[in-house]
Formats: structure tokens, C-alpha cells, sequence
């Protein structure tokens, strides 16, 4: 991996952990009553995915090593774009469910 391509890699590692660390173990009803932590987790969504659109530019194979980047890059666009459309449970089902497996994804690649 070129250094450039490192960097959004740790990036979207940071992220995504600060996110993990966000919500913790709260439940749904917690995410979805505190208005800045869904702020905060919106924010750090917008951070993994546009660095993971400009890792696709800089780097696509490291990029496509990222299981579901192309969604990833859409939800990061939704996020922006589609504020109003954006549901907590959705936000939810994505900490809960795919955040892990992007997580492992991008430890791996630091491991190779």
C-alpha cells in the first residue's frame, strides 16, 4: 500500500472504533433519545466513507479488499445528502452489523 493510501486506511479504522466506543453498549432507545450522539456517529460515518471513496480513487484493489465499499461509500452519501430520509434505525443496524465486519476488514489489510 502506498503511504497516502495508509493514511485513509487509518482513518476509517479511527472511525469506526470511535463510533464502537460511542454507543458502547447502550441499547437502540439510548442511540435514539440523545440527539449528539447521533450527530457524532453521522459525523464519524461521513469520515470512513469519504475516506474510503478517496482510498478507492488512490488505491482500487486496496479499496476493493473492503468487503461492501461501494455501499459504504452510498451510505456515506446518504448521510449528507439524504439528512432527512437518515433513520436512527438504520444508522443502528449498520453500527451493529456491519461496523464489525469493516473493522475486520481494514485490520486485515494493516496485517498484510
Amino acid at each position: 500500500m502506498q503511504r497516502d493510501a495508509d493514511k485513509y486506511v487509518l482513518d476509517i479504522l479511527a472511525a469506526a472504533n470511535d463510533i464502537q466506543q460511542f454507543v458502547g453498549s447502550i441499547s437502540f432507545e439510548e442511540y435514539h433519545a440523545n440527539k449528539l450522539l447521533k450527530a457524532a456517529v453521522e459525523r464519524k460515518f461521513e469520515i470512513i466513507g469519504e475516506a474510503l471513496n478517496r482510498l478507492t480513487r488512490l488505491s482500487p484493489d486496496t479499496a476493493a479488499s473492503i468487503r461492501e465499499h461501494e455501499k459504504i461509500v452510498a451510505f456515506r452519501n446518504l448521510v449528507i445528502h439524504g439528512y432527512d430520509v437518515v433513520s436512527d434505525p438504520l444508522v443502528w443496524d449498520v453500527i451493529r452489523n456491519k461496523l464489525p465486519l469493516l473493522i475486520a476488514d481494514v485490520e486485515q489489510l494493516q496485517q498484510d
